[in-house]
């Protein structure tokens, strides 16, 4: 009931501020001495916090004050200018160890519930807590008073200042079991007490602080905020008494971990840091690049221990130290870090870097192409190619050239480079001809037999490659492109990207799309075409290198194939080079090459307008005899000849009305008249004057007019525009824009105006060419009347009819329709012009016949007076009326 009236008084005081009374400080005390238990049951009991009376939560954790020891903040950085914003930034190493002071600082501070060692001195000020167990259970905390001494209720005070924690367990122990019979005492250390120490030097906030009886050297510097930027970290003290105590070395807690010397402090010790001693920088390919301090007779190899040790692509033969000499002048050292003995010593301000060795290999091939695994490998004394493609399906893959290899060949110290040739599938079967010796740093190139990627990939595609096939070409592109960009920049052939360039996605303007309908196949692929190991992709650097490499003394190791040759071009010249292995690099002949006859074209040395031409058999080159296989120099240039009169095949097709429509294959120089005859002539719902014959090359050639003719339509607008004012203008920008982009989408017809009846009787001749269309439509029974008529329609053919007859049945003329300029298209293509609006005009009736066309053209005062329309017009609606004509066959 005592400790429950005690408790009400506390409660009282804090629920009421108009009490009178207030509690002693014995009976503060007396409520303190209550077992823990008993407190939380009563603070429990009347909804009181606990902490606001013992000053503890009652987890028993102490309650966390907020810190007086603030963060480093950084310091204000001022506006960068332009200067230095684009200026090249370099990598600056900082000073090793300052940044451990860049955070909280109380976060190292030492916990109140850590474990007290046995070692610990017991001092005025520590909370001891005494708990009794047998026929008395009883918990006491009490404190060292100032004579250092210990009040155990019932007992008599224990002296315990200046005691080990051990020593004073034990001597508590024995006294209870001395004075208390049955009883068995437990101590613990409660709260500790707080001492005071001076932090003096080159702290970062210098000053006298109260720390935990358990801190240490580092729990000081860190309570004082770290250190400075000129600190020391090899030698801070601890002085006590006016002696030196102990030399903490902040370098062996964070590089060793050995905290052996961060002793714990006492009341009045003083921790001074001294200035920053001796410090060199090491930078580049270490594990820990930093600004070091060193002692006094410490060793390039413990500094180099400092940082960590070399990482492994560290060049340690010579690394580079900067130095200032006696003279205020800077200095270049070589120091050579690899052997175990180092002869250097370090120097306040040097600064050791270390750059990476080569990325050259050294005694390595590589391998390069279309192969299963491209990389670099092992060479080694008497190494062959066979050693190195030792299959064709495990090595190469499936689009690899077995007849064309490479050997490329570094001769002297400027990388200057000659080339062999090879034959693949015979090197694999070792055959001593191709299976060459290989030299340290030899690259083997390994090329498609496509040269286009699109063909490369419809190829792989009828093959039904795996899944993992697959992948493994993808992963064997992008090794190879990654190679062929290092070598290409080896080589000096690399451009550097423009980072300024747009990707090219705008919209096409109406030349550009008329343009591509005309050439709708290109003759030269772009190098985006070129399938990943083609010729042409791979041997671009090497034939690069060899340019460049030329000079007055050493000739350009390049010639050239022309003709009917696979792949036609410029290729190295390999050491020993005849004809025939020139032609095995191209891809070999064609067939349609004359073997019977080639011509060598070779410039005469020191004679640079000299021109020889050399003439020899090429069957007898092909077979290697020695006479026609001649050996090739310097810029030759062979020419393979094409078979006299050859021609690849020739198809043409015959559409419509002819007894046996279809795709002929026909011999050079065949005529149409030969065809017709070849496919039965024609049948009987045949009209042979209504004939629409289409050829290619006309084709390209009308879309290329049209190009040119919207191009030169729309400049004229555009100086019409400026000419007049915009009140004037009767069709708008948009309006006229449309009809600008509907010329330019015409699809050019290739149609050739011929004369079928007569052909057809061998009273005229038409050649024939690759890719030529002839359509025979069955007969006509209508007229069509189009244009700027109010209803566009055909009218069923009524001979006597005139044109006005038919415009009328077609609704009449629109007002903006030229009615001077009415033309008739006739059936087979052909234009005529009716004589109408004067007294002596023929009936016009008499020119129309069964398939013509009326076309009534716009007046090209509604287009203001454009000179270019009526022939943009004309065009289009006689594009039109063919295109019409064909998709109704």
């Amino acid at each position: 009931m005592l400790f429950k009236r005690l408790f009400l008084t506390f409660l009282f005081l804090t629920t009421s501020s108009v009490l009178a009374f207030t509690p002693t400080a014995a009976q503060i005390e007396q409520f303190k001495k209550l077992p823990k238990a008993q407190q939380e049951a009563l603070a429990r009991q009347y909804g009181v916090d606990l902490s606001t009376i013992t000053g503890k939560s009652s987890d028993e954790e102490p309650i966390e004050t907020e810190s007086t020891i603030q963060p480093r903040l950084d310091k204000e950085k001022e506006p960068l200018t332009d200067e230095e914003r684009f200026a090249p930034k370099e990598s600056e190493v900082e000073p090793f160890g300052y940044d451990i002071f860049a955070g909280e600082p109380t976060s190292f501070m030492p916990t109140e519930n850590a474990a007290v060692p046995d070692t610990y001195l017991i001092g005025r000020g520590d909370e001891l807590t005494v708990n009794f167990y047998g026929k008395e259970s009883e918990s006491y905390d009490l404190v060292v008073d100032r004579e250092g001494r210990i009040n155990i209720p019932n007992l008599s005070p224990v002296q315990v200042a200046g005691l080990t924690f051990i020593e004073v367990k034990e001597l508590i122990k024995a006294k209870v079991e001395q004075e208390v019979i049955g009883v068995k005492a437990f101590i613990s250390v409660g709260r500790l007490r707080s001492i005071r120490i001076l932090v003096l030097g080159e702290a970062y906030k210098p000053g006298s602080y109260s720390v935990s009886s358990l801190a240490t050297v580092s729990h000081a510097l860190f309570v004082s905020g770290g250190v400075s930027d000129i600190a020391s970290l090899r030698n801070i003290q601890v002085k006590r008494a006016g002696k030196v105590v102990a030399n903490f070395d902040l370098y062996d807690l964070l590089i060793n971990g050995d905290s052996s010397n961060d002793i714990i402090l006492k009341p009045g010790d003083v921790v001074f840091i001294p200035s920053v001693g001796s410090q060199v920088a090491v930078e580049g390919l270490v594990k820990r690049p930093a600004i070091f301090e060193l002692k006094k007779g410490e060793t390039a190899a413990q500094l180099l221990k400092m940082a960590g040790g070399l990482k492994p692509q560290a060049y340690a033969k010579k690394a580079i130290v900067e130095r200032f000499n006696n003279n205020n002048m800077k200095e270049v050292l070589s120091v050579d870090f690899s052997g175990n003995q180092i002869n250097y010593i370090p120097r306040d301000g040097d600064r050791i870097r270390f750059n990476p060795v080569s990325l050259q290999y050294q005694n390595s091939i590589s391998l390069i192409g279309a192969v299963a695994r491209p990389g670099h490998y092992q060479w080694y004394e008497g190494k062959h190619i066979s050693d190195v493609l030792t299959s064709v399906r495990g090595d190469l893959l499936p689009q690899a050239d077995l007849g064309y290899g490479l050997l490329v060949r570094e001769i002297n110290i400027s990388g200057d480079i000659e080339v062999y040739q090879f034959d693949i599938a015979q090197a694999i079967v070792k055959a001593k001809q191709h299976d060459l010796e290989l030299k340290a740093n030899d690259k083997l190139f390994v090329f498609s037999r496509f040269q286009e990627k699109q063909a490369e990939e419809a190829a792989l595609a009828n093959m039904a490659l795996t899944v993992e096939q697959q992948q493994q070409q993808v992963k064997v592109k992008q090794w190879h492109e990654y190679q062929r960009k290092e070598f290409e920049r080896y080589v000096g052939v690399l451009k550097a990207d423009d980072p300024f360039k747009k990707e090219e996605e705008e919209e096409l303007s109406i030349a550009e799309i008329s343009k591509r309908k005309a050439k709708e196949e290109e003759v030269e692929l772009k190098p985006e075409d070129y399938a990943a190991f083609s010729r042409y992709t791979l041997l671009k650097p090497i034939i690069a290198k060899l340019k460049q490499q030329a000079s007055v003394h050493n000739a350009m190791q390049l010639v050239e194939i022309n003709g009917h040759v696979t792949y036609p071009g410029i290729y190295p010249l390999t050491v020993g080079s005849e004809v025939n292995e020139l032609i095995s690099a191209a891809g070999g002949l064609l067939e349609s090459a004359y073997t019977e006859q080639a011509e060598i074209t070779r410039v005469v040395a020191g004679e640079g307008s000299k021109v020889e031409h050399i003439k020899f058999n090429l069957a007898q080159a092909m077979l290697g005899t020695k006479v026609e296989n001649k050996t090739l120099r310097s810029k030759d240039s062979i020419n393979i000849f094409s078979i006299p009169n050859w021609q690849e095949n020739v198809k043409v097709e015959l559409k419509g009305e002819v007894k046996f429509p279809g795709v002929y294959t026909i011999r050079r120089g065949e005529t149409l008249t030969n065809l017709l005859e070849r496919a039965g002539g024609f049948s009987e719902f045949a009209e042979p004057d209504a004939a629409i014959f289409t050829r290619e090359s006309i084709r390209q050639q009308e879309q290329m007019q049209l190009a040119k003719l919207a191009e030169d339509l729309r400049r004229d607008i555009a100086t019409k525009s400026f000419e007049k004012s915009v009140s004037s203008i009767r069709l708008s920008y948009d309006e006229m824009n449309k009809l600008l982009l509907d010329l330019a989408n015409v699809e050019a017809v290739g149609r050739l105006v011929i004369d079928l009846p007569l052909i057809a009787e061998n009273k005229q001749n038409l050649v024939l060419q690759n890719g030529d269309t002839l359509y025979v439509p069955s007969q006509r029974d209508s007229i069509s009347v189009i244009g700027e008529v109010n209803y566009t329609t055909s009218h069923l053919f009524k001979p006597g009819v005139s044109v006005d007859q038919y415009i009328d049945l077609s609704g009449g003329l629109k007002e903006r329709a030229a009615e001077d300029r009415i033309y008739i298209i006739k059936a087979n293509g052909s234009v005529t012009i009716p004589n109408t609006g004067t007294w002596f005009a023929v009936n016009d009736s008499k020119l129309l016949e069964a398939g013509d066309t009326i076309v009534v053209p716009m007046n090209s005062d509604y287009m203001d007076n454009l000179t270019l329309w009526s022939t943009a017009t004309q065009i289009v609606y006689q594009l039109g009326v063919a295109l019409a004509a064909i998709s109704s066959i």
